[in-house]
């Protein structure tokens, strides 16, 4: 039996500001941002890039409509749209553990779709009179060039984003996978317009009426939406594998190789995917189209599915790797831990914060999950040693005093709430717990924690700061 050491009241629970996230309070105060300073780049970047993506849209649009009419334009948006929800709410959903902000995974979808298709327009066309002017044959754009300009363009916007935001939004494989698949979603948009519309609808349109114009729209539909919308996200999504590998690697060589290789097979697959396309057009036998789908691009489509539900929890993994550092220093508690394993964990925790605290919680709850996974990957980071500048070291020390601080407030929403926990303290190694009878007893953490149930935490110690030990190799 023992009592709790001197000073390990129980903090008051903190108020939340109307219509969001608790704030941190005096703890993030205490911990303030480093000094900014005038970046020229960031700021030609943030105004160019919109303005080329505005430019580069009206553009498209207006070729597009001059080629196949506003009617065939109309109805090919329309249809090229449908597919886009269900691919970006594929991506998300593979996001969620640590989703990556707004507007990062809206200029990649705006890339693709826009800079990423114009400038693929202006080289295949160019390639394609190129080779006629040359007597070349045609499937050289379709096999080669076509391949290369395409995925190039696609990955150029993510791999902007990875290079000029320091790794920041990149945290592993799955960030590089949402980034480049929604690029190429994007590009598959309107790339499917001039398919759908001019192709599908106007071409059979001018022969056969509106009836014809339908029936060849939903069958190019069907080709082009239902039986291979994947082809494009599976392609990049290859390059999006080597960019992760690349932010999460401290060997300056992987950080090269690992995105050149993905480059490289998201090429072949798309050539690979072409030339089937064409020796089936030029032979007129589906069997080698039916073939190369079934028997190489589904399974390919299929591996590449596993393998995404299976980085998908990496991040829940991590946290199970890397918090029990802050365990052991007080400033978070073994089941808070173990309730960031796995999807299922995490909901329930909500599921109780908003029990206990109503919505105000179960904000709360949800801003202190991802802050923690978000600690997770620094520390991560800092084991692996993926940038050994002086200056990058303190700005990571300065990110994780930080993330400490809102860890703090978001706990204060939520922690002392629940009437069917009794009082307890966590102080790194014991839970000092007031029984019934009024006596508080040391006890120390089960192997297998109860989940969720934060406790109030005893006054942590500092983190662990440089040198850290040697960088972790997995």
């Amino acid at each position: 039996m023992t009592s709790p050491p001197e000073g390990w009241g129980y903090p008051p629970v903190a108020a939340t500001p109307p219509g969001g996230y608790p704030s941190p309070g005096a703890a993030l105060a205490a911990a303030p941002p480093p000094p900014r300073r005038i970046d020229w780049w960031r700021i030609v970047l943030l105004i160019g890039i919109p303005v080329g993506m505005a430019a580069s849209g009206s553009a498209l649009l207006f070729y597009v409509g001059s080629k196949i009419g506003v009617t065939a334009l109309v109805i090919g948006i329309v249809a090229a749209i449908l597919p886009v929800p269900v691919l970006v709410a594929c991506f998300l959903w593979l996001d969620r553990y640590e989703p990556e902000p707004l507007r990062y995974l809206v200029i990649c979808l705006g890339w693709g779709a826009t800079v990423a298709t114009g400038v693929a327009l202006l080289v295949n066309t160019g390639a394609a009179a190129l080779v006629s002017r040359w007597g070349w044959p045609d499937w050289l754009v379709a096999t080669v060039t076509a391949p290369f300009i395409e995925e190039s363009m696609k990955a150029l916007g993510p791999l902007l984003l990875l290079v000029f935001t320091r790794r920041r939004a990149f945290s592993g494989v799955v960030d590089g996978i949402v980034y480049c698949g929604l690029s190429a979603t994007g590009f598959a948009m309107v790339e499917n317009i001039l398919y759908l519309g001019g192709l599908g609808y106007a071409a059979n349109a001018r022969q056969g009426g509106v009836s014809a114009g339908v029936a060849g729209l939903i069958s190019v539909f069907i080709g082009r939406i239902v039986l291979s919308g994947f082809a494009h996200p599976l392609f990049t999504a290859m390059t999006g594998i080597g960019l992760g590998v690349a932010a999460r690697s401290g060997d300056r060589a992987l950080r090269w190789l690992a995105p050149l290789a993905g480059w490289l097979v998201a090429m072949i697959l798309h050539g690979s995917w072409n030339l089937m396309s064409t020796l089936a057009n030029e032979t007129g036998k589906a069997l080698i189209l039916l073939y190369g789908y079934f028997s190489v691009m589904m399974p390919i489509f299929l591996a590449m599915v596993g393998f995404a539900l299976w980085l998908r929890s990496w991040e829940g993994r991590l946290t199970q790797r890397m918090l029990p550092d802050y365990v052991r220093t007080g400033w978070l508690t073994p089941p808070e831990v173990a309730s960031l394993a796995t999807m299922g964990r995490r909901q329930s925790a909500r599921t109780w914060a908003r029990r206990v605290a109503g919505e105000p919680g179960a904000a709360a709850m949800r801003g202190y999950q991802f802050t923690a996974t978000r600690l997770a990957l620094l520390r991560d980071e800092i084991r692996r040693g993926l940038d050994p500048r002086p200056e990058a070291r303190a700005r990571t020390a300065d990110e994780e005093r930080l993330l400490l601080a809102a860890i703090v407030g978001y706990r204060a929403v939520f922690t002392g709430r629940d009437p069917r926990v009794p009082r307890a303290v966590w102080d790194g190694r014991h839970y000092h717990v007031s029984f019934p009878d009024g006596q508080v007893r040391a006890l120390p953490a089960g192997d297998t924690p109860v989940v969720p149930v934060p406790v109030v935490l005893a006054p942590p110690q500092p983190p662990p700061r440089y040198p850290y030990p040697a960088p972790y190799r997995r």
